[in-house]
């Protein structure tokens, strides 16, 4: 990739209007193509996106020996783990990038294989994700742990045993990392303050499919019955619901009208309800919403981002762009992730007004109030956004400054934006077919 193709120019103030498609979950379907190593049958996952993270997972697998091939539809994968082998430190390290997906190869590769390599992982700089708390949790499953130069190397020298595992906050990480582990563990584990969001419902559907034994309480607690063997599964991921988000924010905020085919209104119950708050109109039908500005101003919100089933973090940065055409004074309190507001100073340069506070100004205190972590905003407007030149920081950001860049009057230069392809599928193609006017240099797409 040369310098030029990291760069998009977007010629600002065209109203989004017309049709896009989302598929299945970036959330999801890299986990359940990570969960196939588990089995001793061919896995059939369909409704695959063609995004960076499902290529990572690919050829994660194939360097350990799986067979991943197309299905008989687009966007199906058939994955074959009867030949699982031990991965080169060196290609495991060129595959995973700035992914953090390896860390979940641990338990499937530690009940396969016995061991498991696991380089230096990266991903998206929005606040703490420790990994320190997976090895933990392996540890507790009886996994030994050696830090070398390199990376992690993990052994088990016995089967797994179940374990009893409180997450001190419901992390879907964490929650995968037990999930993924147990369900080939000798004995019961029993994991308390899981998280429960609707990609993890999905994963517990494919291990059941697989034969796992997983119950899920009203509580946030999950109990696997650890099982000697699992079979294949075939399954369609659920569609991804914080793509479909980041695009009726883009209808929003550019004046637009755009029908999300695939979006689905149960995962989206609380968006829906803010977007309608905020003014935004929707139509549901059984192919997928519809969303679109409806005309006159929109209205100031007070939002605090949640685990689910509150309001998604990931569905915060899309709107706030929305809310700088808003009237008034908006609150956002950021509780999942403690550096996510950072985006909202490029904003600031492009003409929004954002203001952010150390303090938990939302409706509860959270565990970043006395931290000195920047996690509440306050938006003031509507302001008008003017074209600047923007360096994407992170996947939702990035969308995000899409999203104010196509709202805003002028051209602004959006560097960087080969990280958006690692969640959203061809998005440079559904931005012309919505009708923005966006243009690699010297090379003109819509």
């Amino acid at each position: 990739m040369t310098v030029n193709d990291d760069v998009l120019l977007v010629h600002g103030g065209t109203p989004l209007e017309g049709e896009i498609r989302v598929r299945g979950a970036k959330n999801l379907v890299p986990k359940a193509m990570v969960a196939a190593l588990l089995g001793s049958a061919p896995s059939r996952l369909r409704n695959v996106p063609d995004i960076r993270d499902v290529r990572v997972v690919r050829g994660l697998l194939q360097l350990h020996g799986v067979t991943v091939r197309p299905g008989e539809e687009p966007g199906e994968l058939v994955m074959d783990p009867s030949h699982v082998e031990s991965a080169n430190v060196a290609d495991i390290d060129a595959h995973a990038g700035s992914s953090r997906i390896p860390i979940l190869f641990c338990g499937p590769l530690l009940h396969r294989l016995g061991h498991a390599f696991i380089p230096g992982l990266g991903g998206c700089d929005i606040g703490g994700r420790p990994i320190d708390f997976h090895f933990e949790v392996l540890r507790q499953f009886g996994a030994r742990i050696e830090k070398r130069a390199d990376g992690q190397y993990l052994e088990a020298p016995q089967r797994l045993r179940g374990t009893k595992i409180r997450l001190p906050y419901p992390s879907v990480g964490a929650t995968e990392q037990v999930l993924l582990t147990a369900v080939l563990a000798e004995g019961v584990t029993e994991l308390s303050n899981a998280a429960v969001e609707p990609e993890i419902e999905d994963l517990i559907c494919v291990l059941q499919k697989m034969g796992a034994i997983i119950a899920m309480d009203t509580d946030r607690t999950i109990r696997i019955t650890g099982v000697d063997s699992l079979g294949g599964y075939t399954h369609r991921a659920l569609p991804d619901r914080l793509e479909a988000a980041s695009w009726a924010s883009a209808a929003l905020a550019t004046e637009g009208n755009i029908y999300v085919r695939g979006a689905q209104q149960r995962s989206m119950m609380t968006f829906l309800n803010t977007y309608r708050k905020v003014g935004g109109a929707f139509e549901i039908d059984d192919e997928g919403i519809r969303f679109w500005h409806p005309g006159g101003q929109l209205k100031s919100i007070a939002l605090e981002t949640d685990v689910h089933p509150g309001f998604q973090t990931d569905w915060q940065q899309p709107l706030v762009v929305a809310l700088t055409q808003a009237t008034g004074l908006s609150i956002i309190h950021e509780t999942v992730y403690e550096s996510r507001l950072g985006f909202t100073s490029a904003l600031n340069q492009m003409g929004a007004h954002i203001q952010l506070y150390r303090e938990c100004l939302g409706g509860s205190d959270c565990r970043f109030g006395q931290r000195n972590f920047l996690h509440s905003a306050v938006v003031s407007g509507p302001t008008k956004l003017q074209g600047a030149d923007l360096v994407i920081p992170d996947l939702r950001g990035g969308f995000s400054y899409l999203i104010a860049a196509l709202a805003a009057q002028g051209t602004s230069r959006v560097h960087g934006i080969d990280l958006i392809n690692r969640g959203y599928e061809n998005f440079m193609e559904k931005l012309v077919e919505l009708g923005a006017k966006v243009e690699l240099p010297g090379k003109a797409l819509g």
